[in-house]
């Protein structure tokens, strides 16, 4: 089945995630283990944080 197209809100989201990683996992899932693996990934390698955020927002779609 397709999925549906991202929000203006997912949008955003992935903009700030090629500069802060960690914030816009955050603001998506809230404090929990997303946020601290993402910190680990964006620390590690700044690729990795970006990458992980941006798989984090595409698999938790808004429906408002």
């Amino acid at each position: 089945m397709a999925q549906p197209a991202s929000s203006n809100s997912d949008v955003c989201l992935y903009f700030l995630a090629i500069f802060v990683p960690p914030a816009s996992v955050g603001i998506k899932k809230g404090c929990g283990a997303d946020i601290l693996i993402n910190i680990c990934l964006w620390v590690l390698g700044f690729i990795p944080g970006v990458l992980h955020a941006w798989w984090i927002i595409s698999k938790n779609p808004d429906y408002n």
